[in-house]
């Protein structure tokens, strides 16, 4: 673990550091690469081979897909209380997701002329769903759902034996999705990008991932659209002498339990003292989980704690680090001006009684958000994302007469005789 002080000399250096971590390696980049050319030469052959080879799962590629019996049957066996839960989280994200459903509009410009927008979903989407995480399903299908899209395709790894998670496959029955395949990894964004003779390529892919899955869709973004870059988990927890140290503990705990060991955890306090006593937990604490050896391989790499002056101090942190979860375990009274000054962060959680995993799971809004410092220039995953905008403009004559002048002043500063002509000719008697 790392401890700071904002006050530190090369604090701001130390920090980009730290951060860096996360961004992809040449190996990494190397290797991405050369599976992605791998696949989009040899399609399927390619794809069942690095499933075997990084799956452990021996496919041919007519078992690449799932079964629309094996989806329903894996929703059949599901528990009661289970279904509920996917139902309640459905609910919830069906809920957030509809109110940011845009509308098409028209109105007239300064020269009289309708001018508007107009949404459609794009036509095929592809969806990377990481090994057994159920809620990213309904965190991506659904929003697909909402928006219209009439064809989704889902990749996601297979274990050993070739099966699929039975809650996840029951989460795709809850989103409605029927186009599922069992790959993973750099293979299945090649797959979903260039297409083979099992998988058709999508207009756009979306989805989490790991560092080899990040970069892959970084380097077929231009061949079809991505949604981001959302990649190993990170959380920053802000907090003040108001925190509850066991409840910071178990929130910078969770983020780090997915233990690829490239996640970042962040805790930035205003004073040595709230820091001790979360520490004191963060220590505590792992020896109850399932996944502690995993946890603490994470902390021992990937944990920074900062000492700020204020929180002024800890907002110029948070929109340096731009963290894909940000947590805000302090005093009501420094809310409000704690969440305008801090504009990078991926999702915002409010309060001693608001953990990141309520939005991992249930809160409404998507769980997939920028990581790796991409907060400063992309949003977390919403239904705008699932739709294409079109701008529409429709002149008449008159209209075009009044726009005339204009046009021929760019025409002539840009030296395009033939644009200015296309408007001229219209104005004629």
């Amino acid at each position: 673990m790392l401890r700071l002080r904002f006050d530190d000399r090369k604090f701001f250096k130390v920090l980009a550091a730290f951060g860096r971590g996360a961004e992809p390696s040449a190996a990494v980049s190397s290797t991405v690469a050369g599976i992605l050319a791998d696949v989009r030469a040899r399609g399927d052959e390619a794809v069942v081979e690095y499933t075997s080879k990084f799956d452990g799962a021996r496919l041919g590629s007519r078992t690449l897909r799932v079964s629309q019996a094996a989806i329903s049957a894996a929703y059949r066996n599901l528990g009661v209380k289970d279904r509920r839960a996917l139902a309640a989280a459905r609910a919830s994200i069906l809920e957030f997701n509809r109110k940011g459903l845009p509308s098409a509009w028209g109105a007239k410009n300064l020269h009289g002329a309708m001018v508007g927008e107009k949404f459609d979903p794009i036509r095929r989407v592809g969806i990377y769903v990481p090994s057994g995480l159920v809620s990213t399903v309904l965190m991506t299908a659904v929003l697909a759902r909402v928006a219209g899209c009439p064809e989704v395709a889902v990749c996601t790894p297979p274990g050993a034996d070739g099966k699929v998670s039975p809650g996840l496959l029951a989460a795709l029955k809850v989103a409605g999705v029927t186009e599922v395949y069992r790959i993973g990894g750099v293979q299945a964004i090649a797959a979903m990008a260039y297409g083979t003779k099992s998988v058709r390529r999508v207009d756009k892919i979306f989805g989490p991932g790991n560092a080899y899955v990040c970069e892959a869709k970084r380097q077929v973004f231009g061949a079809v659209g991505i949604d981001s870059l959302p990649g190993p988990s990170e959380v920053m927890i802000i907090a003040d002498e108001s925190a509850r140290p066991d409840f910071a503990a178990a929130d910078l705990l969770a983020q780090a339990e997915h233990g690829s060991g490239l996640e970042k955890v962040y805790l930035v306090a205003t004073s040595a003292l709230v820091i001790d006593a979360i520490l004191a937990e963060v220590e505590a604490q792992p020896s109850s989980l399932q996944r502690a050896e995993k946890i603490r391989r994470v902390l021992a790499d990937g944990f920074l704690a900062v000492e700020v002056r204020n929180l002024s101090d800890a907002a110029e942190v948070a929109n340096r680090v731009a963290p894909e979860h940000l947590e805000l375990l302090v005093r009501e009274s420094a809310v409000r001006n704690l969440v305008r000054s801090v504009t990078v962060a991926g999702a915002i959680m409010i309060g001693n009684d608001t953990p990141t995993a309520l939005g991992d799971f249930v809160a409404g809004p998507s769980h997939v958000l920028p990581t790796g410092g991409s907060g400063r220039f992309l949003s977390g995953l919403r239904v705008t994302d699932f739709l294409r905008r079109t701008s529409v403009v429709s002149y008449e004559a008159a209209d075009v007469r009044r726009a005339a002048g204009t046009v021929a002043s760019f025409a002539a500063m840009e030296r395009l005789d033939a644009h200015g002509r296309s408007v001229k000719i219209r104005t004629k008697p």
